[in-house]
């Protein structure tokens, strides 16, 4: 478990945008089983979420549609809801970051840590909002 001090920025770089977060697996499974769309990114300390997947989770918001609602989880902090949020995930193994968008329900669009360390934050974001125009 990380120091709160230490993930608050991190946090932070998310709500600060309407981001909610889902510290529970009741908050999680009520999160997911909303009507329309949920974009959960499974945040983390390491420099891929920091260079590469919130920045283009924040960028990605930009688009036209977006999703109904922002929701996410921080791996290694909330231990209880990122195993909740992994298990709506399934068939993909766990990773941190990643990124997951739902409709009413349903996995639709999935970023592993491997779509998203090593890419620039732009086509992280390029990604997303192509997956929200087809879902959103």
């Amino acid at each position: 478990m990380y120091p709160a001090e230490l993930v608050k920025p991190m946090r932070e770089d998310l709500t600060n945008v309407g981001f909610e977060e889902l510290c529970t697996s009741e908050a999680v499974n009520v999160a997911i089983a909303k009507e329309g769309t949920t974009l959960l990114v499974v945040n983390s300390v390491c420099g891929c979420a920091a260079a590469n997947a919130r920045p283009g989770a924040r960028l990605s918001l930009q688009n036209a549609k977006r999703p109904n609602h922002l929701t996410t989880v921080f791996a290694g902090v909330d231990r209880e809801a990122t195993e909740k949020a992994r298990e709506y995930m399934i068939p993909f193994p766990p990773s941190s970051p990643c990124i997951a968008l739902f409709k009413d329900g349903e996995l639709v669009h999935m970023l592993e840590r491997h779509h998203i360390e090593g890419r620039p934050a732009e086509l992280i974001a390029e990604n997303l909002m192509d997956a929200y125009n087809e879902h959103c």
